[in-house]
């Protein structure tokens, strides 16, 4: 009994470094850079309040916990620019990164864990596809409503914008028209 709580807490004490990964995108407001514990707090209230939205029938239980723990292997691998494309070295070291921090858990635990991520990254279940879609919704909003910081710091093009975010529709297609026509204001 002690050693399994003696190990939840080890993960809980590890996950804190998520906080100290600096994303690429401004929070609204404020002239710092996001961290990606507060990318993974804000995607879930996205996604919670969102869900009536959904393509199709979703577990919200299911999809917060996917969004949770999606980019805790970037503890380890850091976080990329998502417009640079996900290359097949960023996904290993993820990867990597992910089963080491599940495996400060009991085995439980940190299989269920490493089965949502595995989910995730494939994108492929209704629960999946809507909290993929709904993870670019914040650092969509964080451009339009950051004079486009980050796109003009990195040279990413209209087209660029819409190619990646264009995967919103997969999950909530309102969300995504509703979005798409805040972007055409914003680049015309």
């Amino acid at each position: 009994f002690p050693v399994t709580i003696d190990r939840v807490f080890s993960f809980i004490v590890e996950i804190e470094k998520l906080k100290n990964v600096i994303r690429k995108t401004k929070p609204v407001g404020l002239n710092r850079y996001e961290n990606s514990g507060e990318h993974s707090w804000h995607v879930c209230l996205v996604a919670l309040l969102f869900r009536e939205y959904a393509n199709f029938e979703i577990n919200i239980d299911r999809v917060i916990k996917m969004l949770l723990i999606h980019d805790l292997g970037e503890i380890d691998a850091g976080d990329t620019i998502i417009y640079a494309g996900e290359t097949t070295e960023i996904k290993e070291q993820e990867a990597a990164g992910v089963q080491r921090v599940f495996g400060l858990l009991p085995d439980r635990l940190a299989e269920e864990l490493l089965l949502l991520w595995r989910e995730f990254e494939e994108g492929i279940t209704p629960d999946a596809i809507y909290a993929k879609s709904i993870d670019r919704i914040p650092p969509l909003l964080h451009n339009l409503h950051g004079n486009g910081h980050s796109w003009k710091d990195n040279n990413i093009s209209p087209e660029q914008v819409y190619g990646v975010n264009s995967r919103i529709a997969r999950g909530s297609e309102p969300v995504w028209e509703n979005l798409k026509q805040k972007l055409y204001r914003d680049w015309e």
